[in-house]
């Protein structure tokens, strides 16, 4: 009688099918499952946080990055920190004292050249809180509201402007930042109401 070859246990794991691993199974469901789905938002949390860092809104990603710190993966936790750290340096590196109104509007005005509308805006109206008569302040926020399109609101602050400082008619007829109301005859009006 012929006896079959006898074989090693690993010879027998090596013709065994392999068979997928799974993921514990809870109460709950597959926690594998959980913990991936908790994971991707957290990144999408993060690449946002990044987004907002990478605009200079470092209030926001500072928010941001805290907020995702709590439920952070071990992972992402120490790269969670050094951005808040960096938020914390830009933010404190870009407090700014001003001695005079005049300062800050010249620090708007360079905001607004750059495109940082949102922050110019906050600085000219921080103006007219304190100082409500600031002709210059309504007439940065008439320049604003004319290089975002909003007419209404540019010729609300350059009347209001006008009004305050008469200067400043002759100062918006040589401003090409307001050509794009230029067209609207309330505009003209304001700027040449002799005609």
């Amino acid at each position: 009688m012929a006896t079959k070859p006898a074989t090693s246990s690993s010879e027998n794991k090596a013709t065994r099918t392999p068979t997928a691993s799974k993921a514990p199974r809870t109460l709950a469901g597959n926690a594998q499952h959980a913990n991936d789905v908790a994971r991707k938002s957290t990144l999408t949390l993060y690449e946002s946080a990044l987004k907002l860092m990478q605009a200079g809104k470092y209030d926001k990603a500072h928010d941001a990055f805290t907020k995702m710190l709590e439920s952070a993966p071990q992972d992402l936790a120490d790269r969670i920190r050094m951005y808040i750290s960096a938020c914390v340096a830009q933010i404190h590196k870009g407090t700014t004292d001003f001695q005079t109104h005049e300062e800050r509007y010249d620090y708007a005005i360079s905001l607004l050249n750059q495109g940082n509308y949102e922050d110019a805006r906050q600085h000219l109206k921080a103006i007219l809180l304190q100082e409500k008569s600031a002709d210059y302040a309504f007439y940065g926020l008439a320049l604003l509201a004319s290089l975002t399109g909003d007419h209404d609101t540019c010729i609300e602050h350059l009347t209001e402007a006008i009004r305050l400082n008469g200067q400043n008619r002759l100062q918006a007829r040589l401003d090409s930042d307001f050509d794009g109301v230029a067209e609207d005859p309330r505009f003209t009006e304001l700027l040449y109401p002799e005609v």
